[in-house]
């Protein structure tokens, strides 16, 4: 079997035109590269929501990092004066991977 690297998955749900804001802030903190995922719609505290095609109002999308425990630490800090402002959702799981150097 390949041997695996444990690594941090970082999953951030945000409003999409803060998407640019949280690219720079992994970059700053040693993360070289991240996926988005469109999200349409669902369901939490706040009730339903979907996502608004007409004006993209309410446009989301969901930032995925997988990092080092230490560069996933230091995004997770600087996201930390955005959560309330921005309502951001952060979820942070610890993965294995295949080639580690890719992260």
């Amino acid at each position: 079997m390949t041997g695996m690297t444990r690594r941090e998955r970082i999953e951030v749900l945000v409003d999409a035109p803060l998407v640019p804001k949280l690219a720079a802030l992994a970059t700053e903190a040693g993360i070289t590269g991240h996926t988005l995922w469109r999200v349409t719609g669902g369901t939490g505290s706040g009730g339903i929501w979907t996502e608004d095609l007409l004006s993209g109002a309410t446009a989301k999308s969901l930032f995925l990092v997988i990092a080092s425990a230490e560069r996933a630490d230091r995004f997770i800090a600087a996201l930390e004066p955005l959560l309330d402002s921005h309502q951001l959702i952060v979820m942070r799981s610890s993965v294995e991977v295949v080639r580690p150097e890719r992260f």
